[in-house]
Order: structure tokens, then C-alpha cells, then sequence
């Protein structure tokens, strides 16, 4: 009999970047990049592990923007286009390294797992994701939770009602694609504040996770930590993220994927070898770019990288999941002897640390779970879901206000690179609230255009853009991208206002930012039904 549950929590997320007016464009790799090395392989592992009759729980979350990006057909056919262009460049690869055996396996392993991403994406699952994944939650293995319906940070979002209809669109979404009502939320960079959970209660939502100091300074004092939820008034129910488990994972220092046995990320052939021979798969502006084909390993603080050894890297990765068990199993013996329940250690991280960050992320999961199932008893994998009917009476107290970024508040999206934005964020929410208010039941050209207003304050509302701008990469980008939509929806009021929607560049808006086909813009309107949530998803009492 266990003695505590472990929680793993993945985190799916990536901005909505489409381009049509661009035959190729070079953010659009970040999500086939994430297709290839993260999204596919995750999904691999979770298949296999069902076909080897071997049960487990974990958490998902799917984030609306990227569920939208693996239904859109432009996107579905430039992925085909990039994969079979990787495939191109593997089969040079496995001729141009042949009298290099240090090189040679690693190509065709790069090889192999290219042509497998095309089957598994083209014929396995015609081009959409989205399948699979609803396929995997089928089985019982996997709970899929929503997230914010364009990752904003809510936080800093100052009208109630787009903090509302972030909530409402994503849960709406989350149904329409995926069949079934999210019980639980990702709230976008666990950033929390009082008072949101009476927003999550009011669009069925049962629980959600904060970062360990949102738990541990909640009001009154948490009894059992982080290991336990905790209930706010509303009834839903807030997860703290577990600190020792996470560093573990997620430190480059001290954490696994700093093992000098892993595959080094930053060592591309898109930078290594000749312009010439690589220039046909690079993007169109002909900069050099990351392919995916690394063949070195981390070796150590230095420029001299040693070749990557495939078993190596996967051994590392065993020995690491043995630990990580071990680890946990301690965690869990210790609380189990001091609490008069079982504790949960909730895990979370993002997805696309396993695979694309951390090559060996995916066989490190897949043998994590493996030696659960086989070589203990003390842990137990669980669903917050899970949890929660296990024990459903849970102390009352309020969460702090709290983030999981930089210091644990606001500081990453509220600074001196990115603190412009808001005066425009703030300033063009009011004006959605003010037209969904004054246009309650349009029709025609004026309906249309009401709701790429509001699909225009959403993607501007994206956290992406001043976390970008924070981190200093892809600046331009992301600074492009927050004037853009303030310039559209800016266009779109005065031509609603006055009266004079212009059809073609309606037409080219709506073609350009195309998410959440089937949006209303009356989610924007305060007197908007809120979703009733089905009983058995229903906020518990306490």
C-alpha cells in the first residue's frame, strides 16, 4: 500500500504565431520545433507505455493556443514541409558522416525519429494532434487541463471581466476540441492573485495550481504545507508546486540535464557546418538556425564538446530516474510518518523541457514510471482529480498572491523593458467591455468585426510578448507583435464606432489572426451567462 502520491504536471504551451502573409517565417519553427522534439516524443512514450499494459496517472495541460496551432491547416502543412525537409538533410547526414563512427549512429538515429515524426503526424494522426492527444485521455491514463485562453497573465489584468473571459473562452475551447470539460486549470505562470478562484468556480473549474510560497503564505497558515490542497472560499482547490522535486529537474546547475553525459543543445550543425551545404534548410532569410541535428554532449564548462553517445545519455537518463524515485520516496516515508495523511507531491514543469531542452527528458519520464510501477510501493502516481476524491475535506485558507517567474511575483512581466504595454493592455480591454456592452446582439460585417476585436485583445493579452521582452531574445518580435494587435483592434474600434467597416481589411485581419474560430465577442459583455458547471465537476463544499 502506498504511503503518497507523486503528481506530474505538464505544462504545453507556445504563443499563437502564424504567418500566411509569409510563405516562410522563422517563429513558426518554435512550434514545429516542439512538434518534432517534445510533443511527438511525449506522446511516444505515454502510447508505449499503455501498450505495455503499464497504468499510470498524470496531468497535461493543453494550452488554447497551442490547440489551436495543431488544428490550423497552414500550420499542418508547413510542419509536413519542414519535416520532410529534416528528413532530406538526415539522409545527407547519414552519407556525409559514414566513414565517421563517432557521427554515423547519431545521424540515423536523427533519421529514424524524423521519418517516424512524419508517419506518427501525416497517416497515424492526419495531420492534427489534437487526436492523439484526446485519444490518450480516452484510456484513463491522462487528465487534460485547459489553461488561460491566450497564456495571459491575469495578474496584471485590471477589468475583471477579460480576466473572465480568458477563463470562459479557454474552458469553452477546451470542450469544443477536446470533447469534455476541463476540471482543473494551469493558470499562466501560476500567477495568482485573491479572488480569482471565484472566476474559476464561476466557469467549472475545481482546482489549480500555485507556486509553494502561494501556499505556504496563504491565510490561515496552511497545516500541512504544500503537500496537501488547500480549499479557497469558493471551494476550488489550489496545489502547491513542490520545490525540491522541481529543482531537481529543472536546474541547469544542479539539476539533472546539466549531466555532462546529455546531449548539449546549443551545438548545431546549423552553425557548424559549411554555409553551402546546409543553406537548403535554413529558413528563407538564409541566417543560420538551429536544425535539430546535435551531435555533441555537454562534456563539461568548456568549447571543446565531446560526441554525444547515445547509450551513455540514455544510461544517465535510468540512473537519474532511479533517482528521482528514490528521492521521492524519502520525501513521501518522512512526511507519511508526520502527517495524518497521505501527502501529494505535485511536480509540474513545462513540456517542452523533455525532449527539446533536455534531449533525454522523454526516456527519463519513461523510466520513471516504469521503476514506479516495478520497483516500489511507497509512491503512487495521482491526478489532482484523483486526489481530491481520495480527500475530499481540505482546510480553508486564501493563497497569496504569488507567480512561479523570477522571484516569485510580478517582476518578469511588470519592468522597465515591457511596462509600456500596459497602458495599452488596460486601455483596450476597457474598450472590448465598452463595445460588447453597447452592440449586445450584432449581426453581418458588424459581428465579424466585433469578434476580431476581442481576438486582437487576446492574442496582444499573451504574457509571451514581456516575457520575451525580459529575456532579451527575439525582442524585435514580440515588440512587433504587441503593436501589431494594438494597431488592429485600434482600427477595428474607430471603424465599429463610426460606422464604417471596411471588408477587405476585415477580410485580410481575420485571415492573418485566425484563432478560436467560433469566439463571441459577447464574452466581453459583464452580463455574459457564466457556464454551469456539471455536478460532478462542480467546486466541493467544505
Amino acid at each position: 500500500m502506498e504511503k503518497g502520491y507523486l503528481a506530474l504536471v505538464f505544462h504545453a504551451h507556445l504563443p499563437f504565431v502564424r504567418h500566411p502573409e509569409y510563405p516562410d517565417f522563422l517563429e513558426e519553427n518554435w512550434f514545429f520545433e516542439a512538434i518534432t522534439e517534445t510533443y511527438i516524443p511525449l506522446l511516444k512514450v505515454f502510447q508505449q507505455l499503455i501498450e505495455d499494459k503499464i497504468s499510470y496517472r498524470v496531468t497535461i495541460n493543453l494550452s488554447p493556443p497551442l490547440l489551436s496551432m495543431f488544428q490550423d491547416s497552414l500550420l499542418q502543412q508547413r510542419y509536413l514541409k519542414k519535416i520532410e525537409n529534416l528528413i532530406e538533410l538526415a539522409e545527407k547526414e547519414t552519407q556525409r558522416t559514414r566513414w565517421m563512427p563517432e557521427f554515423h549512429d547519431l545521424a540515423q538515429m536523427y533519421l529514424d525519429h524524423f521519418r517516424f515524426c512524419h508517419y506518427f503526424f501525416a497517416e497515424k494522426n492526419r495531420c492534427d494532434l489534437t487526436n492523439a492527444f484526446r485519444q490518450l485521455e480516452e484510456t484513463g491514463n491522462v487528465e487534460i487541463i485547459t489553461c488561460a485562453a491566450t497564456h495571459g497573465y491575469l495578474p496584471l489584468m485590471l477589468n475583471p471581466t477579460a480576466v473572465r473571459a480568458q477563463i470562459k473562452l479557454a474552458v469553452q475551447y477546451h470542450y469544443q476540441t477536446l470533447g469534455r470539460f476541463p476540471r482543473g486549470i494551469w493558470i499562466p505562470e501560476c500567477g495568482y492573485y485573491p479572488g480569482l478562484d471565484e472566476i474559476l468556480r464561476g466557469e467549472g473549474l475545481r482546482y489549480f495550481f500555485t507556486d509553494a510560497h502561494g501556499i505556504l503564505h496563504a491565510s490561515p497558515r496552511p497545516k500541512y504545507g504544500v503537500f496537501a490542497p488547500l480549499y479557497c472560499s469558493s471551494g476550488v482547490a489550489a496545489f502547491g508546486r513542490d520545490l525540491e522535486s522541481s529543482k531537481q529537474v529543472w536546474s541547469a546547475n544542479e539539476g539533472y540535464p546539466g549531466d555532462y553525459n546529455y546531449r548539449e543543445f546549443y551545438r548545431d550543425i546549423g552553425y557548424d557546418l559549411e554555409y553551402d551545404y546546409i543553406r537548403p534548410h535554413l529558413p528563407a532569410n538564409g541566417l543560420r538556425a538551429f536544425t535539430g541535428l546535435k551531435y555533441f554532449r555537454i562534456t563539461g564548462k568548456t568549447m571543446d564538446k565531446q560526441p554525444y553517445n547515445i547509450w551513455a545519455g540514455r544510461e544517465r537518463a535510468a540512473v537519474h530516474a532511479g533517482n528521482f524515485m528514490f528521492n521521492r520516496e524519502q520525501q513521501i516515508q518522512y512526511l507519511a510518518s508526520v502527517l495524518d495523511r497521505k501527502p501529494i507531491i505535485v511536480s509540474p514543469y513545462d513540456a517542452e523541457l523533455f525532449g527539446h531542452w533536455w534531449f533525454e527528458g522523454p526516456y527519463w519520464l519513461d523510466y520513471l514510471i516504469r521503476k514506479i510501477t516495478y520497483d516500489q510501493n511507497t509512491i503512487k502516481l495521482i491526478t489532482p482529480s484523483d486526489y481530491l476524491e481520495v480527500y475530499p475535506r481540505n482546510q480553508v485558507s486564501t493563497p497569496s498572491m504569488s507567480s512561479w517567474g523570477y522571484k516569485g511575483y510580478n517582476e518578469v512581466w511588470l519592468e522597465g523593458s515591457n511596462d509600456w504595454i500596459y497602458r495599452h493592455l488596460h486601455k483596450v480591454a476597457d474598450r472590448m467591455v465598452e463595445l460588447a456592452q453597447y452592440f449586445p446582439h450584432a449581426d453581418g460585417d458588424l459581428r465579424r468585426a466585433l469578434n476580431q476585436a476581442a481576438r486582437e485583445v487576446l492574442l496582444l493579452q499573451s504574457s509571451d510578448w514581456a516575457f520575451i521582452m525580459k529575456t532579451g531574445t527575439m525582442v524585435d518580435y514580440a515588440v512587433k507583435r504587441t503593436k501589431t494587435h494594438i494597431n488592429r483592434f485600434n482600427t477595428l474600434y474607430d471603424q465599429i464606432k463610426y460606422n464604417s467597416i471596411d471588408p477587405d481589411y476585415l477580410r485580410q485581419v481575420e485571415e492573418k489572426d485566425n484563432i478560436f474560430p467560433d469566439l463571441s465577442y459577447q464574452i466581453y459583455n459583464p452580463s455574459y451567462s457564466s457556464f454551469e458547471p456539471l455536478p460532478e465537476v462542480a467546486a466541493a463544499q467544505v
